[in-house]
């Protein structure tokens, strides 16, 4: 368990600002995580790398000279959201573009895919790469579906040295694609972890028993066996790896970097003694194994478990891995860095505040309804902020409930703030918009920021929020969300009630219904599309690898949604202190 924190809410921001006090010499605070406290040669690409905070070493501990140019920091096991990475990677610029590197999940691929949008507006040249590393996660035909875990390493160091060299930025990319073309990983697990502040584990794996190719977010694995010896589980690790070699790869004489990773409470005694097994097998297969790695570099708070990464290399991946590299998690060589000014250090980390734009009297009128709306929402997510969070960890990683109570917490706070500042309706819901997605993180973050930006576009601030508006705001919040997510009806998401509560809001508006019983009439549609989701099997997210898992349990998001639609109802029709809870069947 997590023993030593104060509020659990503010872990994750304490432990980057000690982060920080602690390694100066490297890194700097700016918003949305850190960046470079020494001076990058200009003109050259700068690689911004980022995912959720609970895996030191990634994403803070891989940040200086050889390495990466700044992190992007996300809550605890939550992408960071666009917001987030595109002020690190303003930040970390250095004139020749920005590369993000992050883990192939749906929550970092939708917010940095944000944030490049967002760069390449500006000019600034701003590619991606995924790393999809973990074989577990899906089959070779469908690589691209890959998580990534400990294989970022090898990813982001390529990369970067390729960077610091002066190559291009079409170079960089070539070499950080061809990189994750050749890292294999595969991992197991023991126990599960506990967040700060939790009573109960995130996830868990049964006692005496051994969770083969369970994720580092508690993702389930593909299987269970009992606890293997130490040279039983190399021998499993090394086979399972060795069973996928990268395409055009001849084994005999290969050369690879082993990196066996720790993910949080397996000594390093024990796993050096389980790498002293994998060393002989690699040796008894004809490879070399170049500057093995062995030790935490991608971990999960507490859980206990490990994971076996081999990078194939070619002459030029491995002249890059071997350069020189200065960053608090991983040295080698002689590198030498100057300071950046105190000037310098302080750029990158200021707070802007909001400008409120002119409103009419009448959307000022409104804008205490959203705020009522908005209010209600959050009262329903905390009445079931733990059952969310439960049924997310049926065959995801459990952690819904409180990426939801951080999106709506912040959500209310902004719309609070800027209703006192004389916020019209719209711009209420475009503050709160970016509030969730910037706190909340994940995919529900962005997804939720969507939903709730194109209501307030829709809404605006000149005229009273009539339902013809919010109807189409809606709807285009559906089309946001379906066409950026790549999510569609019947893929067990909350796209399954969104949908339907869309069409079901705008018939009902068109009929000549009034907002309150238009919308009272599509929230009980989104209820029975919520609780029609656990007959479907997820194609979308963490839980698609184990869809099997979750049949027979609703899709948590969608739950969400429904339980929020209906909140909202119940402030249209004077609730207001209506809170509902997810049924127990659920």
């Amino acid at each position: 368990m997590t023993r030593l924190f104060n509020e659990p809410a503010a872990f994750a921001h304490e432990m980057i600002e000690g982060f920080v006090a602690s390694h100066g010499r490297w890194v700097r605070r700016v918003n949305g995580g850190v960046a470079r406290s020494t001076r990058s040669t200009p003109d050259t690409v700068a690689l911004v790398i980022g995912g959720g905070s609970g895996h030191y070493p990634a994403f803070a501990g891989l940040v200086g000279q050889g390495l990466a140019h700044g992190a992007a920091m996300g809550n605890l096991f939550a992408s960071p959201s666009a917001q987030q990475v595109y002020n690190v990677a303003k930040a970390a610029d250095n004139g020749a573009g920005v590369l993000l590197g992050y883990g192939n999940y749906a929550g970092d691929v939708l917010h940095f895919t944000q944030a490049q949008d967002k760069l390449r507006a500006e000019g600034i040249d701003c590619r991606s790469i995924a790393v999809t590393d973990d074989i577990s996660s899906a089959p070779l035909a469908e690589k691209h579906k890959r998580r990534g875990i400990a294989g970022d390493l090898t990813v982001f160091k390529v990369a970067a040295a390729a960077a610091e060299a002066g190559h291009s930025m079409d170079a960089v990319v070539e070499i950080a694609r061809r990189a994750n073309d050749r890292t294999r990983s595969f991992g197991v697990a023991f126990t599960g972890c506990t967040l700060p502040g939790a009573d109960q584990p995130l996830f868990s794996v049964p006692e005496g028993r051994m969770a083969v190719g369970m994720g580092i977010h508690g993702e389930p694995g593909i299987g269970e066996t009992d606890v293997p010896t130490a040279d039983e589980l190399a021998e499993l690790l090394v086979a399972d790896l060795l069973a996928e070699v990268p395409e055009g790869v001849s084994v005999e004489g290969a050369r690879v970097v082993p990196i066996l990773n720790g993910l949080g409470s397996v000594k390093y005694e024990e796993l050096f003694v389980v790498y002293r097994r994998v060393a002989q097998l690699l040796a008894d297969a004809g490879l070399v194994a170049v500057d093995p790695q062995v030790g935490e570099l991608v971990t999960s708070f507490d859980m206990a478990g490990t994971s076996l990464t081999l990078f194939w290399l070619d002459s030029e991946l491995e002249s890059l891995w071997l350069a020189p590299a200065d960053a608090p998690a991983f040295r080698r060589g002689a590198v030498t860095a100057q300071a950046l000014d105190a000037e310098e250090l302080a750029a990158g980390n200021e707070e802007a505040e909001n400008s409120i734009p002119v409103a009419s009297d009448v959307s000022r009128g409104a804008a205490p309804r959203v705020l009522a709306a908005l209010e209600a929402a959050k009262a329903v997510i905390d009445a079931n902020v733990n059952e969310l969070g439960r049924i997310d960890a049926i065959a995801g990683d459990g952690d819904h409930g409180i990426g939801m109570e951080r999106g709506i917490h912040a959500a209310t706070a902004a719309a609070a703030d800027a209703v006192e500042r004389g916020a019209g309706a719209g711009t209420v819901l475009n503050l709160a918009a970016d509030a969730w997605a910037d706190k909340a993180g994940g995919t529900s973050g962005a997804l939720w920021g969507m939903a709730l930006r194109a209501v307030g576009a829709a809404v605006g601030d000149t005229d009273a929020p009539h339902a013809a508006a919010v109807a189409a705001g809606v709807a285009e919040a559906k089309r946001s969300i379906m066409d950026f997510g790549k999510a569609k009806v019947g893929d067990k998401t909350l796209v399954d009630v969104l949908a339907p509560f869309s069409e079901a809001l705008t018939t009902a508006v068109d009929d000549g219904g009034s907002l309150r019983d238009a919308w009272g009439a599509a929230a009980t549609i989104a209820e029975q599309s919520a609780e029609a989701t656990a007959n479907l099997l997820p194609l979308m997210g963490r839980a698609r690898p184990h869809a099997e898992k979750s049949l027979g349990t609703p899709d948590a998001g969608a739950i969400s949604m429904a339980l929020i639609v209906r909140a909202i109802h119940n402030t249209l029709i004077g609730e207001t202190t209506a809170t509902n809870t997810v049924k127990e069947n659920a």
